[in-house]
């Protein structure tokens, strides 16, 4: 039995069982569909295939942190190599920009198992070369999940890379020690997918997907819980602990490209950042 396995099996145990109804997916194919998801975006890592990301302030976007990182070798990709695309659909965009600086959180081990210590940690913060207007794409908010128990998830993953998908409803089967499981669907590409509560006025963060399994049975998925993290990420940022920097650093003064129509090129692979047990 694989590692991931064994934490799902001991998850299931762990955790509470709370019904929930599923909800399909709805993939967000006009340009209108995308209204008010403007601000989440795919997060394409040179030609090693792509994650999904969020704005959380007009420079900063929230993603994985394993995203950071060679699967193979455990070093970390090239931040100029990185670039976000808020609200590509099909072939518009919203706007895009590279990425001048990267921070993911200390106690994420990039050569580690996918354990709870690395999904609780598997968080990271872009700094985007020049901020997107909130008047263009609209930061979400962040909040704590503790009361939450049905959630809706916005990504891109293989085989809808294109286009963002949404579903409108899923269920938290469970929150232990800052790990939080859901049986959203969620597949490869979908790493650091946004995780909403809706049940108040303005959707409102409260995970991301980190890593998760997919059977017969459906899909189980796991994120983190999400306020002292990003507290941490953003004060690593302020004193430069622990920065990735590209190593041909893209230019701050240079406006983030911002299109309602632009044809948007295949990475070189369909990315694979969803963790396989």
């Amino acid at each position: 039995m694989t590692r991931l396995r064994v934490l799902l099996a001991f998850a299931c145990l762990a955790f509470p069982s709370i019904a929930a109804a599923n909800s399909g997916l709805d993939q967000l194919s006009r340009r209108d569909e995308v209204l008010g998801w403007e601000a989440v975006g795919r997060v394409e890592i040179g030609n090693e295939g792509f994650c999904t990301g969020t704005l959380i302030a007009t420079d900063l976007v929230l993603t994985a942190a394993h995203c950071l990182f060679h699967r193979e070798t455990g070093q970390p990709v090239d931040v100029g190599t990185i670039r976000f695309r808020a609200g590509l659909s099909g072939d518009e965009v919203v706007a895009e920009s590279g990425v001048l600086r990267a921070v993911a959180l200390p106690d994420y081990d990039p050569a580690g198992p996918t354990n709870e210590q690395n999904i609780r940690n598997d968080l990271a913060l872009l700094q985007l070369a020049q901020a997107i207007p909130a008047a263009v794409a609209a930061p979400f908010a962040v909040s704590d999940a503790a009361s939450v128990t049905e959630v809706s998830v916005v990504s891109y993953a293989i085989g809808r890379e294109q286009a963002l998908s949404w579903q409108r409803s899923c269920g938290v089967i469970g929150q232990r020690d800052g790990l939080i499981g859901f049986n959203c669907d969620v597949d490869f590409g979908s790493s650091g997918a946004p995780v909403f509560d809706r049940s108040g006025n303005l959707a409102r963060i409260v995970s991301i997907i980190s890593a998760g399994h997919r059977d017969a049975d459906g899909v189980v998925a796991f994120g983190m819980a999400l306020p002292d993290g990003i507290a941490e990420l953003k004060a690593d940022l302020r004193s430069g602990k622990g920065v990735l920097m590209s190593t041909a650093p893209a230019t701050a003064s240079s406006a983030p490209t911002i299109r309602r129509i632009g044809v948007a090129s295949d990475p070189s692979t369909t990315g694979a950042r969803f963790i396989k047990p």
